[in-house]
């Protein structure tokens, strides 16, 4: 039995998030119809992801309508601006926007609740595998009800590793895809796989699960990692950012993984820097 089920935090995020899912679901039945814009270079944004966060927002607010509200779409509102706010939710409706948009099936909703600055409830919910993460600090990780772990290899020659292609960080680093690539061609030569499906959340909750022994990407926004930090925190890994400090919330470049595949891992990254 999953003992999270009596959370009233996870169990809001929960409906918000199925709620989302049956928004995208609906959607995906007929790609032609959903209406896309650009946000920037490959950084695509449809009436899905709005109409998706703002029923997030909706269920989200109805519950705890003095919380505030940190969303990839609307940004910051309500007491977010506050820096004595206690409480906001983090969210992103739909983390793999370009593979919505060519229905490529890996995509995910991804909900966390920031509690004075320290992230203490994740939930990732995959609606097209109807796969549902949760996490609550200090209660472990769950996948549909049932506790999940990082995986026990440790050799980084038996590890399969995600990654995300940091084109956005990028154009503020010229350099960064050039490091980035050294890194990547020195992984391929020494991991069993990389792999880079294109949604950073359910990366970090494959990785809580152990179908992916590490993950790494730079660039990212709180939203893509929130919840999926805290599932591999809760589910026995460890996270950092590239340098191996803590602020991995703050500058977006993320490090995860089972325990002795991070450690190597982020020796990697460190060095690349």
């Amino acid at each position: 039995m999953n003992p999270l089920g009596s959370n009233p935090y996870i169990n809001t995020a929960i409906k918000a998030a199925r709620k989302a899912g049956s928004v995208i679901n609906r959607a995906s039945m007929d790609l032609d119809l959903v209406k896309v814009g650009n946000k920037g270079p490959n950084d695509f944004v449809t009436e899905v992801d709005q109409a998706a966060e703002a029923a997030i927002i909706e269920i989200l607010l109805n519950a705890y309508p003095n919380h505030a509200i940190l969303g990839e779409e609307t940004g910051a509102t309500g007491a977010e601006q506050d820096p004595d706010n206690e409480f906001t939710w983090i969210i992103d409706p739909l983390d793999g926007t370009t593979n919505f948009i060519h229905g490529f099936p890996q995509y995910a909703v991804s909900i966390a609740l920031r509690h004075n600055g320290v992230v203490t409830q994740g939930v990732i919910y995959d609606p097209n595998r109807n796969e549902l993460f949760t996490a609550s600090r200090g209660r472990g990780a769950f996948m549909n009800d049932k506790r999940i772990r990082v995986s026990k290899r440790i050799k980084l020659q038996d590890a399969l590793i995600g990654t995300g292609f940091p084109f956005r960080a990028s154009q503020d680093d010229p350099e960064l895809l050039d490091r980035y690539m050294r890194l990547f061609r020195s992984l391929t030569m020494r991991c069993a796989g990389l792999r880079r499906p294109g949604a950073a959340a359910l990366d970090l909750a494959y990785v809580a699960m152990g179908r992916l022994d590490a993950f790494w990407e730079y660039g990212l926004k709180p939203w893509d990692i929130a919840a999926g930090s805290l599932l591999v925190l809760e589910a026995g890994g460890l996270v950092s950012d590239v340098k191996g400090d803590d602020d991995y919330m703050g500058s977006g470049n993320i490090v995860a993984g089972s325990p002795k595949i991070f450690a190597q891992l982020v020796a990697m990254t460190t060095e690349a820097r």
